[in-house]
């Protein structure tokens, strides 16, 4: 097959989305497809005659990188000559269009609020991952929320704050302060005092209009993927230092991932895996998604949100889980492909 891997972008996580994309398109050409990376915000780079040039093209030879901080979205924008424009690319629409398939290897608000996935659905392309509708509701920590909890699901109590009511009292201490659509834990914090919670909003407001303050669930983080309806192997997440933030994702051995997760117990296994089959059904998630959660001191189970397009590079914790249920990289990659071609045919 002819896949386009889309990744880059111009969000937060366009460093792990590039590194997501190209491990991506490695293993579909090992699996016999022709596949090609295109960051969906520089769009095809150079001059080409036509899509059948553009799948012919060698793999990059430089790997990319993941700094241990966001990255400067203006800066990119700036330096690659399109500051302004569209945030789809010159070409890719084309390319796009010209594929039997698309890989979304893209994170956050380029590629996972269901935009993305709307402008595709109108030109008939098919590509992996759900649609838009649940896209952009999962995307919304709000909306998702409240999906959740009406599924039975429990959250942590919240409230958003935008800058207008930014000056009162934080509703919450400790609490957590998030933007209300991102990922990669970018802008997220905890604040236990209302210094800090005032320096919390800020680094907030730095990523979103919008926060999402919430209680503070103290207990363990678990996560759970689901593939094709099917939940994954839980893994926990033990950060060093902190808790589970950007650098603390994405440097190496700064967090203990632990799959499968020790002394979790049938009983607690059974019921993560059944909450997070409730959040993908609550969201009408498809294809591939993972729950984040946080268990208490008494075992309840809180769902923190949810990714429907998780990271797929190589310290990503949905590649994990598929391993320790018995799937390889490569294998996981194939998976994903097919049982997004299945939603085309139902």
């Amino acid at each position: 097959m002819d896949i386009v891997v889309l990744c880059g972008g111009l969000s937060t996580e366009r460093d792990v989305s590039r590194k997501s994309g190209q491990m991506v398109a490695a293993a579909l050409r090992e699996n016999g497809h022709r596949a090609v990376t295109v960051d969906v915000y520089l769009g095809i780079r150079g001059t080409y005659s036509g899509p059948e040039e553009i799948f012919s093209r060698p793999a990059e030879e430089s790997p990319a990188q993941i700094p241990l901080q966001a990255p400067d979205l203006g800066a990119v924008a700036r330096e690659s000559g399109r500051a302004g424009a569209c945030r789809v690319g010159d070409g890719v629409l084309d390319i796009c269009r010209a594929a039997d398939l698309v890989f979304l290897g893209l994170h956050g608000g380029d590629g996972e609020d269901g935009r993305l996935q709307a402008m595709l659905d109108i030109y008939g392309v098919r590509y992996t991952g759900s649609g838009h509708l649940a896209s952009a509701c999962a995307m919304d920590k709000e909306t998702a929320k409240r999906l959740m909890a009406q599924a039975g699901v429990r959250v942590a109590e919240g409230r958003i704050v935008d800058r207008s009511s930014a000056h009162a009292p934080a509703p919450f201490l400790p609490c957590v302060v998030k933007p209300r659509a991102g990922g990669s834990s970018v802008g997220t914090g905890i604040a236990r005092t209302e210094e800090e919670y005032v320096q919390a909003l800020e680094n907030g407001f730095a990523c979103d209009r919008e926060l999402l303050v919430e209680r503070y669930i103290r207990g363990r983080e678990i996560d759970v993927g689901v593939l094709g309806g099917q939940a994954l192997p839980p893994i926990e997440i033990r950060p060093k230092d902190g808790f589970f933030d950007y650098k603390n994702k994405y440097q190496d051995g700064a967090a203990l991932e632990l799959c499968p997760v020790p002394g979790l117990g049938r009983e607690l296994d059974t019921a993560l895996r059944e909450t997070a089959l409730r959040v993908w059904d609550a969201l009408g998630l498809e294809v591939y998604a993972r729950m984040d959660f946080i268990v208490d001191a008494e075992g309840r189970i809180w769902c923190l949100e949810a990714n429907t397009l998780p990271g797929m590079t190589a310290s990503s914790l949905f590649p994990k889980e598929a391993l320790a249920a018995g799937m390889d990289y490569g294998t996981l990659c194939q998976r994903i492909l097919e049982e997004s071609l299945r939603r085309y045919e139902k």
